[in-house]
Parts: C-alpha cells; structure tokens; sequence
C-alpha cells in the first residue's frame, strides 16, 4: 500500500509534558484517514508537527515519499479547529488574499472562489465583513479557503464542530467528493458517528500514545462479539435456546437480541434456530467505532 504521510516514532515534549511518546502512523494516499482521541490525546501536537509549525524531538515524518520540509507546505490544506479568519476584513478580499498565499493568481482565485461560494450561498456576503456571517457561514469560508488551491492533502481539525446536521452532511459529501477525486484525507475528531461515515481508515491515540489502528471495517471485525439481531412471530419463544440479551414486541414480530454460541457457525446457528421457531429476520451486530472507542480508553 502506498502511504502519503508516514509519522515513525515520533516525540515530542512540553515543559515536562508529554505530548506524543513514540507515535507512529500510515496515512494511505487517496483515503480518509481519522485521527480519533480523547482531548488532549496528542491529536492536534501530531497535526502541527506535519503541517511543519512544530518540529518533534525525535521521530520522523515522510511526506509523499521524501523527508518533510518546509516547502511541502504549499501541498497541503489545513482547516484548524481553532478557526483563524480576519473578522473585519471583507469575505471576498480575504477570501483572495489567502488563496494568493497559496499559489493562485487573482483572476484564478476568484474564478475558484465564485464557483465555491455559489455552491454553498456564500456569494450575497462576498462584500461583508467576516463578523456579520453566522458561525456556520463563517466556517463554511474557512472549508473553501482550505482547500481553494486544491492541495493533494487535506487536514480538516474538528471540521462539524458548530454546524447544524445540514451542513455537516454536506460537508460530509464534499469531503468524500474530494477524496473520490484522489485527495488524500486526514480527519480529527473524537465524533464517532463522523468516522463511522467517512473514515477508511483511523488511529486512535490515547495518553499520548497510538493504542488501536488499521483499517475501519477490519478493526469492526476484529471487535465482534458474536452478538445478533434476530425477528420471529409474536406468540414464538426462544426459551433457552440460548443466551437473550434484549427483547422487544413490535407489531407481529419479537425482536431479540441474542449471544450466538462459539462453537456454531453461523450457518450452523440458524439451522439449528429454524428447527425450533420460524426465524423472519436474523443479522450480525458489527460493534459501532463509539462502542470500540470506549471500549478501548477504557482499558
């Protein structure tokens, strides 16, 4: 597999404080990848140190393949979670001299910008001061600025934080957009439900340190509990046939759910099922990134 960012063991320290201990990560090239944690967890210190406003202590970062350096800059958009606009300076001229910060001519830039603003109804504002727009509107500008000058990585740093499920399901879809596009995608946050739409693939860092990652449906799998969602008719019982976590009656239907024995498959499971009650649905109960999250801080 080809990596677009890969961090090894890397250290870094504040005043005694240590905020990544040896962390290591594979960022896949054309993928989202989530970086998930508690705060605090080292999150935003790793995203510093390879966007190159910190250096680690020790440890290294590649970057499409080379050392990093200071000129890759230019080859990434950062959206931090600490928004940074100028709230007296005009929508549209900052808009441009940002974009001009990052390689664009003034007739591209507005060219770009006109599209992104009429796609997300920013236009009317184009001549406002950035204080009079909505904090939803005003993170909306943050997203088109971040990624105008259309960098082959994107660092989006809590990216939903302030918007109402509209707009974050809209940003969703232009995210995975920039992605299918060959974008290469890192995500932070500590909203699961975010990652359970987006993410291909995460790292979950915990005191400082990476203690889960890998690819989203593998961790799922790998975190099963041989737990099912099974229907039956009403008047059916399962008795103790085996171990009934939650029941409910729906209608005509008795809604289970229940542990499936180790030893039975479950082709096996269901067979042995269907010779006692009539069985009108049945699924495997995948654990959600929330429940694995949890579970993993936990321990």
């Amino acid at each position: 597999m080809e990596y677009f960012i890969e961090a090894k063991d890397v250290v870094k320290r504040f005043s005694g404080h240590t905020a990544l201990d040896g962390v290591s990560i594979n960022v896949p090239t054309g993928k989202v990848f989530g970086l998930l944690g508690p705060n605090g967890a080292g999150k935003t210190t790793l995203i510093r140190i390879i966007n190159h406003i910190t250096l680690p202590d020790s440890g290294s970062v590649t970057f499409n393949g080379h050392a990093l350096t200071a000129d890759d800059m230019l080859s990434i958009g950062y959206l931090p979670e600490e928004r940074g606009l100028y709230k007296k300076m005009k929508v549209g001229e900052q808009a441009i001299y940002l974009a001009r910060l990052k390689g664009l001519n003034e007739r591209e830039a507005k060219k770009r910008l006109t599209y992104w603003f009429e796609k997300f109804g920013i236009m009317p504002w184009w001549n406002k001061k950035l204080e009079e727009l909505s904090k939803g509107m005003q993170q909306k500008v943050q997203f088109v600025i971040t990624i105008l000058h259309e960098p082959p990585l994107l660092i989006f740093d809590e990216p939903f934080s302030g918007f109402d499920p509209v707009n974050a399901e809209l940003l969703k879809q232009e995210i995975l957009a920039l992605r299918d596009k060959g974008h290469t995608i890192l995500f932070s946050t500590h909203n699961m439900g975010s990652v359970e739409e987006i993410c291909d693939h995460i790292a979950l860092i915990h005191h400082s340190k990476v203690v889960l990652q890998g690819v989203v449906d593998d961790i799922k799998e790998q975190n099963k509990t041989n737990t099912y969602r099974i229907a039956i008719p009403r008047e059916q019982q399962l008795g103790d046939l085996c171990t009934v976590l939650s029941e409910e009656v729906k209608g005509r239907e008795r809604r289970l759910t229940v542990k499936k024995p180790e030893d039975k498959t479950n082709s096996a499971f269901i067979s042995w099922l269907a010779q006692q009650v009539e069985i009108l649905s049945f699924a495997e109960l995948l654990p959600s990134m929330n429940d694995i999250f949890i579970k993993t801080v936990s321990k």
